[in-house]
């Protein structure tokens, strides 16, 4: 019978295994001609590679060193009194770099939800706190573009609503690489600052929150839009002035009739261009309506992941005169404030995958 301390090993072999396999089966469908002709499947390809890649990498080196452990610790064993202490020098070296990657690899193998692997779409909305509401709504684009950047994602703006003094009301973008959507998707809810506005003039500190929402992007296939169930309304664009900005009725407005969501786009420079991203932005809050009809908790996760933007409902505080963001939901908090702010977010990332595994083993 295997012990308790086994059957978790055993398990992680069995798992990595498995994707070892996956990972060369990709591999063979990638170098296939005809995958090349099949744009959607040549991209859910590339996406599973890249996915699979750290597991490959850090798989093989953990069975390498496993197998080099085995040899050393007979080697330790075989009475040999010089070779016996350089093999258990070798054995204390091995161990530790095993548990990392064994450690490692636990994180990798983690039951994924399919949706994990989508783009994302994210939704950045000054909430209460006024002008710096919208002032701190920028930081958070700041800082998930730069967060995106490290991850080596790209971020696509889909619109754009300024503020008063240089801030947004709103925002929205994609943002497009492996795991974009999983990395991303804890983010969503009511982020709090605790500053002293660039707006005060008595150095008191204020309180503001923005709302964040993320979603996964649809595929054009997965949600199909019939032209009956839209309503596209066109104006002028809204803003600063510019080539072809408020001299034509290029802004977007569409609504869908059936679920009254209402979407709008005025940041490209074409009537056409802003209708492509508005329907794309319309299918990933359908596709999100959707799958929190069908699931309970993703309903609720949905309903409280933006909120009324009111600070009480805040997951995350970010305190300037403490250089300290915590996370209400873990009860993490790190003192570094800036480094946050510049896109460091791997840590809450991490801390938050863990706890959606927790409640998906629960």
């Amino acid at each position: 019978m295997l012990s308790t301390g086994a059957r978790p090993k055993a398990d992680l072999r069995g798992r990595l295994a498995a994707a070892l396999a996956r990972a060369e089966q990709v591999a063979a469908e990638l170098a296939d001609p005809a995958t090349a002709r099949d744009s959607s499947k040549l991209k859910a390809l590339g996406l599973e590679h890249a996915r699979l890649e750290p597991i490959v990498r850090s798989g093989r080196r953990f069975l390498k060193l496993e197998e080099e452990l085995v040899a050393a610790r007979e080697l330790a064993e075989s009475g040999d009194a010089d070779l016996g202490a350089l093999a258990r020098q070798e054995v204390a070296a091995l161990e530790p770099e095993i548990a990392q990657l064994e450690a490692e690899l636990g994180e990798l193998l983690t039951t994924r939800d399919p949706l994990d692997d989508r783009d994302a779409i994210v939704e950045i909305r000054a909430g209460t706190g006024g002008d710096e509401a919208s002032l701190f709504a920028s930081d958070l684009l700041r800082m998930y573009t730069r967060y995106a950047e490290r991850r080596g994602h790209r971020v696509e703006i889909i619109s754009l609503s300024q503020g008063n003094v240089g801030g947004l009301k709103e925002a929205i973008f994609a943002v497009r690489g492996a795991n974009a959507y999983g990395d991303l998707r804890s983010e969503a809810g009511v982020h709090r600052v605790q500053r002293v506005p660039a707006t005060e003039s008595q150095g008191r500190n204020h309180t503001s929150a923005a709302s964040v929402a993320v979603l996964p992007e649809a595929e054009e296939l997965a949600i199909r839009i019939e032209d009956r169930d839209l309503r596209i309304d066109v104006f002028r664009s809204q803003g600063p002035g510019g080539q072809s900005v408020n001299t034509t009725d290029s802004a977007v407005r569409v609504t869908h009739l059936p679920s009254g969501i209402v979407v709008q786009c005025q940041d490209q420079k074409s009537q056409l261009q802003n209708k492509v991203k508005a329907l794309q932005v319309l299918r990933s809050r359908l596709l999100d309506k959707m799958i929190a009809d069908q699931e309970a908790a993703r309903a609720r996760e949905r309903r409280a992941m933006v909120g009324t933007g009111d600070r009480s409902a805040k997951i995350r505080t970010y305190n300037f005169p403490q250089s300290r963001v915590t996370d209400h939901r873990i009860g993490l908090s790190v003192h570094n404030l800036q480094a946050v702010l510049d896109g460091e977010l791997n840590e809450f990332v991490k801390a938050l995958k863990m706890r959606r595994q927790e409640e998906r083993d629960a």
